[in-house]
């Protein structure tokens, strides 16, 4: 994953955080975050599948960081 994908995803969580299920289980938030991004448009599909990955690996720093808001 590139820096510029990296920027462009957490601009993304920057940006849904306020509507982020966070009741979801891991799993379940992973695919929403993955429809997020490809609803909205950031990410084309090879993308938003390198994403997936990232994602899955960060899910507890992203939880802790919209939690605090």
């Amino acid at each position: 994953m590139n820096p510029t994908m990296m920027q462009r995803f957490w601009a993304l969580i920057e940006a849904v955080r306020v509507n982020m299920p966070l009741s979801l289980d891991d799993q379940s938030l992973g695919q929403w975050l993955i429809r997020q991004v490809t609803v909205q448009g950031t990410f084309d599909t090879r993308e938003a599948a390198i994403l997936s990955d990232y994602i899955d690996s960060r899910l507890p720093l992203i939880r802790d960081m919209v939690q605090e808001y």
